[in-house]
């Protein structure tokens, strides 16, 4: 169960202030966790940051204390030591990241320098995702003010630390969310994904030591360090400490970013807090972590949203974008948009992703346009498989586990397009009408062929 005492971490104080204004966030304690870790060894803060053991909350879940000791000491290397952030957000059905840097961006920036310090890093680059304008606007602007208060730069804080934070655009490409294709755009390179090992810790950014965090990870450390790894390890529940930003979307009556200790339950999210399912439908899917993710049925309601309970049911926690959808939808239709998405954000670099992706989007058209046989049903499950584990970075899963989940579960609406010879939803479903083209080139195709 969820920790009675709920505390918000991320997005504290962002009701009753301006925090994207340093005056503001000053009121509600900011940057005294920073003052307060300049004033300790780096292998204290470090220790805080490990018994705190946040997961990682870009998807992986890996306790980033622990992935920040993989990082040499200053002393251990001769090559400078780089903090990069993450904040190329584009995972579909995830927006908290784009919250945090719109609401609390100097949470942001007080993170990350309390995380350059930990790990002895004068440099920090945050990746902020190219369609972000506003939000990297607004980061900036925090930037600006915490470079004209001495926080940024040289001897922060009257310290005689200095650390530099470079704010970098992308430019559209889901592929350098993934960490090595991240710091090869860095680099002005082809983003796409690097062989390893070696790891970023210790051949990252221009081949040098790099710790490589999410913006909801980093946002969190301020929180951690003011009141202590011990207290934060006792919210959420075991395995799974602390809170999360949960985006929800999808047909349910109050959409939005809500940040809420490990353990809630799907049911709590999606109706006491998100209202339920809008027009009297009923739940029939949830995608709990974003749209790489295996999907859940309706009866799975009850499943905690922590990273064992939400394994156990089959899927992952991820990004935290939980989509509910309901029994309108056709999910030969959802999986077709997945497929499509992911085919169209492969980089190519590798034959299977490249290729696979390719034919999951063909064989999924074939069969939504009624054309499709028990061979191919067989042939896209064979397919997914051949992707999964065969590629540099988690693309080719992220297409293939989902789509793999759909058939398994919802098997049923396959083969029922494969025996009617036609969508069954007809124009009913909730995707139709705003179909991308590879969909419609599908119904197109079914239509031409019923006329004739």
């Amino acid at each position: 169960m969820p920790s009675t005492e709920f505390e918000q971490i991320v997005l504290a104080g962002a009701d009753d202030h301006d925090l994207t204004k340093l005056s503001e966030y000053e009121k509600v304690g900011g940057y005294q966790s920073l003052r307060k870790a300049l004033g300790m060894e780096r292998q204290a803060v470090l220790d805080e940051l490990i018994t705190a053991s946040v997961r990682g909350r870009g998807g992986a879940g890996f306790p980033s204390g622990r992935k920040a000791s993989f990082v040499p000491k200053p002393e251990q290397t001769t090559k400078p030591i780089y903090l990069t952030i993450n904040a190329d957000e584009s995972e579909p059905g995830t927006f908290k990241d784009r919250e945090i840097m719109a609401r609390v961006p100097h949470r942001l920036i007080e993170g990350a320098l309390i995380t350059a310090y930990t790990i002895g890093s004068n440099a920090v680059f945050i990746y902020i995702r190219g369609e972000y304008l506003t939000e990297y606007e607004i980061v900036k602007a925090a930037l600006d003010e915490a470079r004209d208060r001495g926080l940024v730069g040289a001897n922060i804080a009257g310290s005689s630390w200095n650390c530099t934070i470079v704010l970098h655009r992308g430019a559209g490409a889901y592929i350098c969310g993934e960490e090595t294709a991240l710091l090869e755009s860095l680099e002005g390179k082809r983003g796409q994904p690097r062989s390893k090992p070696p790891f970023p810790a210790i051949a990252g950014l221009y081949a040098a030591p790099t710790l490589i965090n999410n913006v909801e990870t980093i946002a969190t450390v301020p929180a951690v360090i003011a009141r202590g790894g011990a207290w934060y390890a006792t919210l959420g529940v075991e395995n799974a400490n602390g809170t999360r930003v949960f985006s929800l979307s999808g047909n349910v009556v109050n959409g939005g970013n809500y940040e809420l200790p490990l353990g809630t339950s799907l049911r709590e999210v999606i109706y006491d807090i998100g209202g339920g399912i809008p027009n009297g439908r009923t739940l029939k899917a949830i995608i709990p972590g974003g749209s790489s993710t295996p999907i859940l049925r309706a009866d799975q309601i009850d499943t905690a949203l922590d990273y064992d309970s939400v394994a156990a049911g089959g899927s992952m926690l991820g990004s935290g974008g939980i989509i509910a959808i309901d029994d309108r939808a056709c999910m030969v239709q959802v999986a077709l948009r997945v497929a499509s998405f992911y085919q169209h954000e492969s980089c190519g670099k590798c034959t299977p992703c490249r290729e696979g992706t390719r034919w999951l989007v063909s064989l999924i058209t074939k069969i939504e346009a009624g054309q499709g046989s028990n061979a191919d049903l067989d042939l896209l499950v064979d397919v997914c498989g051949r992707i999964m584990g065969r590629s540099l970075c988690p693309l080719g899963d992220a297409a293939a586990m989902p789509i793999s989940s759909y058939v398994e579960r919802f098997r049923e609406e396959f083969q029922a397009h494969i025996d009617q010879g036609c969508c069954p939803y007809g124009d009913q479903s909730s995707l139709d009408g705003i179909l991308g083209p590879v969909q419609q080139a599908a119904r197109m195709h079914r239509q031409l062929a019923v006329i004739a």
